[in-house]
């Protein structure tokens, strides 16, 4: 059952409630069309801004490309993101705040309550909540022995796990632990209890990729943008290589494997040290395979497409369809589109507010990035038209080719 939502919508002019008893979508913005519509004189408000989704487990939210962002609790939301919603979440849309009020249904509210908490962990002092997303909430933490600051994930899978998807999920956090780079933010610990799982990264204190977009007005200089996009790629190319830990065959021997693919590069999962070279901002790469290991569990409670609903823009085509055998080439592609991205300030395929974005993947083409922005240069904007064809297939397919492109466009 679906939790009794309140959207309070303040006003100069005043307050309105839109209260919700049952599963809904509606857009928000000046549009006659929208389920939550804002009178036209607020011009700081899109036509179709955001969109909310009342269903269970609770309220979502998600931007639908607007011109002046949509803010939750103060941050931004990137570019067509989704993000979930709890009671006393406020959204900013230009002069516009809308305050989500929940009630939790009565069937949810008997139920154990310790099935309904986040796990605890015990070795680790909770300081404030970083995000949240679609399998949990991100809290900033303090070890309590070492005193080192983390960013601890912690989510509750949605039904009992067994055995069997109990060990998969541990040996992909081992593979995850595995890998040591400079730009791949480290793995420092993680822990499970019946149906709650938890881990524990270090802590990049100068945010996602967002924020350093959002610095630039929405579009960062060219060099900067490449400083940024070598390091995704040197990552990327140390993870598709990496000698991951031995995993126990039936006959009791051991196999060791090779590369992990992240298949979920965007710019919420780039973070920023705080710390600047000469060239630019340091980054590291964070939530290594961490999505793919719960959506193919089973234990995350979305759907695909829901799942998906922040990520579709940085997703090729191949990956859609074949998510669960998508290779390396699947990340070239995204860290194209991110640089993409970060140069124009939009994503390498437009996404209506009124259309399936996953049917808008499936079907329409990548716009040249020289239609976007004519003053990026040619060369480099041959190179990121190339990387990002993905139909009938990816044409770029390991990092080292895709940084060797750029270094030879510069």
């Amino acid at each position: 059952m679906s939790p009794r939502v309140t959207v309070a919508v303040h006003t100069p002019d005043g307050v309105a409630e839109h209260v919700f008893g049952e599963r809904a979508g509606l857009d928000v913005g000046r549009s006659a069309a929208c389920g939550i519509r804002i009178p036209d004189r607020y011009r700081s408000v899109s036509r179709r801004h955001c969109r909310l989704e009342i269903d269970a487990p609770g309220p979502r939210v998600r931007d639908l490309g607007s011109s002046y962002g949509t803010y939750v609790n103060g941050t931004r939301l990137g570019r067509l993101t989704e993000r979930p919603l709890a009671h006393g979440d406020e959204i900013v849309i230009g002069e516009v705040r809308l305050r989500i009020a929940v009630e939790e249904p009565a069937d949810a509210l008997s139920e154990d309550p310790p099935a309904l908490a986040p796990p605890a962990v015990p070795a680790y002092e909770i300081l404030q909540e970083l995000g949240r997303g679609s399998q949990g909430v991100v809290h900033l933490a303090r070890h309590r022995g070492t005193g080192e600051l983390v960013a601890l994930k912690r989510v509750l899978a949605v039904g009992a796990v067994d055995p069997q998807t109990r060990f998969a999920l541990r040996r992909e956090f081992e593979s995850i632990r595995a890998l040591r780079h400079p730009n791949i933010v480290a793995f420092r610990d993680s822990g499970d209890r019946d149906n709650a799982f938890w881990f524990a990264c270090a802590y990049c204190p100068g945010g996602a990729l967002e924020r350093l977009a959002a610095r630039h007005g929405g579009r960062v200089p060219v060099a900067e943008a490449l400083t940024v996009v070598r390091q995704v790629l040197a990552a990327l190319e140390h993870a598709h290589r990496a000698l991951l830990p031995a995993a126990p065959l039936a006959d009791g021997a051991e196999a060791t494997a090779r590369g992990l693919v992240h298949r979920d590069v965007k710019p919420a999962n780039i973070l920023l040290t705080g710390e600047e070279t000469d060239d630019g901002p340091v980054v590291k790469l964070a939530d290594f395979g961490l999505a793919k290991a719960f959506e193919h569990a089973g234990l995350s409670g979305h759907t695909r497409t829901g799942a998906l609903g922040g990520t579709i823009p940085f997703t090729p085509r191949g990956q859609l369809l074949g998510y669960k055998y998508a290779g390396p080439e699947v990340d070239v592609w995204a860290a194209a589109a991110c640089l993409y991205w970060m140069l124009t300030g939009a994503t390498p395929r437009d996404f209506p507010p009124h259309k399936d974005p996953v049917a808008v993947a499936l079907r329409e083409p990548v716009v040249r990035i020289a239609d976007r922005d004519p003053s990026i240069p040619p060369r480099l904007a041959d190179v990121i038209d190339a990387a990002l064809v993905d139909t009938p297939r990816i044409g770029i397919r390991t990092a080292e080719e895709l940084a060797r492109a750029l270094r030879e466009s510069a």
